[in-house]
């Protein structure tokens, strides 16, 4: 399948995110569409999604030109994954977002890394703190419990979560985002960090 020529260039940081888009289920049919490499129906896609995943891509990058690579990328992988998209699990916004948010956090841990290679001979002379090592692996332990709690949230639960927290939406957004009043937003994010207090352990 040929991969449809797109560009992010343009797309200003100014661009609102929350600007107009298609409803969830036309969203869903360009998805469909796109992943019987209809190239028109993600033209669509894109022009209804491209401030909301460069406006997700910036605010995770913290770099313009490094946004739009990122949007490039998500684009790219959104057309190659679509046939993946399950409207059972989730709406079409929060798994293209999803993306978008891997896409951009992989990007940062890569100039993280490269850093890391930079200093790393002045560093490898350093002892390393048995606290500091202790809380790396802590750290580790803690992502990978957070990711098994997501899994037992409510699909609409999972998807207002992710907005807020991986997007780093408002209550506001949210309900914008997905069609819903700010109260229900509000309730399902409030009823999600419940459960996974209570699916963790933690204390109220």
């Amino acid at each position: 399948m040929t991969e449809p020529r797109q560009s992010v260039a343009g797309v200003s940081p100014e661009t609102p995110a929350t600007a107009p888009a298609d409803s969830h289920a036309e969203l869903a049919e360009h998805l469909q569409r796109s992943a019987r490499g209809d190239q028109q129906a993600f033209g669509r896609l894109y022009e209804a999604m491209s401030a909301r995943v460069y406006g997700l891509a910036v605010r995770v990058v913290r770099d313009p030109a490094q946004a739009e690579e990122v949007a490039q990328e998500a684009f790219l992988e959104i057309w190659r994954m679509a046939g993946r998209f399950d409207p059972e699990r989730g709406s079409p916004l929060a798994w293209m977002l999803t993306i978008v948010h891997r896409k951009a956090v992989d990007r940062v841990r890569s100039a993280e890394a490269a850093t890391r290679r930079d200093t790393s001979y002045h560093q490898h002379n350093q002892p390393v703190a048995h606290d500091a090592t202790a809380e790396a692996a802590h750290a580790g332990l803690e992502a990978r419990r957070v990711r098994a709690a997501l899994n037992t949230l409510t699909p609409v639960q999972r998807e207002a979560l992710e907005l807020a927290y991986f997007g780093g939406y408002t209550h506001t957004e949210v309900a914008s985002l997905l069609g819903l009043p700010v109260g229900t937003a509000k309730t399902r994010i409030r009823d999600g960090l419940i459960r996974l207090r209570d699916t963790m352990g933690v204390g109220g």
